[in-house]
């Protein structure tokens, strides 16, 4: 569970960054959930849209991946949000404040 330092501090991280998955009408599959899983464990932080034929808001769509992917919504604003899991064994986000 992250505290809302970390939140914050990911949140500035994950703003500059760039949508990589689209939820579109085809909805949120099995292999969908697989691709964000692998594209966590390399990026620990990623960030997703949620396209207005999906029939999924942001915050379904990035509840239902959380859980699917084991990884935690760190926000979600508009159609977008953004997903963190800690690689443990390589972690690519520093400095991230403790507990």
């Amino acid at each position: 569970m992250l505290t809302s330092k970390q939140r914050a501090y990911l949140r500035g991280i994950a703003s500059s960054y760039n949508t990589i998955f689209q939820i579109g009408k085809g909805g949120i599959t099995e292999t969908m959930c697989k691709d964000i899983g692998e594209a966590l464990r390399k990026r620990e932080l990623i960030k997703l849209r949620v396209l207005e034929n999906s029939g999924y808001t942001a915050r379904e769509a990035a509840d239902e991946i959380a859980v699917a992917t084991d990884s935690e919504v760190v926000q979600v604003i508009g159609s977008k949000f953004v997903l963190f899991k800690r690689n443990t064994k390589e972690p690519v986000i520093e400095n991230i404040p403790k507990e």
